[in-house]
């Protein structure tokens, strides 16, 4: 009798270890999503912005300057 109570309990222990470890898990998907432009750093921005062409080494430098 006291050897089923005690594999009950072990059962049930590691039910809710398992479902706290799986909504933890679920729950940390959303901060490996790509940052959003609202999220990102204004000089990083600018920066892959300079390095696809969308804007001049003049521009660049007076965001920068801007910026900082």
């Amino acid at each position: 009798m006291l050897f089923g109570g005690l594999l009950w309990l072990g059962f049930l222990a590691a039910v809710i270890v398992l479902a706290v470890w799986g909504f933890r898990r679920l729950s940390d998907r959303g901060d490996s999503e790509p940052k959003t432009d609202a999220k990102r750093d204004p000089l990083e921005i600018a920066k892959e912005r300079y390095a696809k062409g969308e804007i001049s080494k003049e521009e660049f430098e007076q965001i920068r300057k801007d910026l900082s």
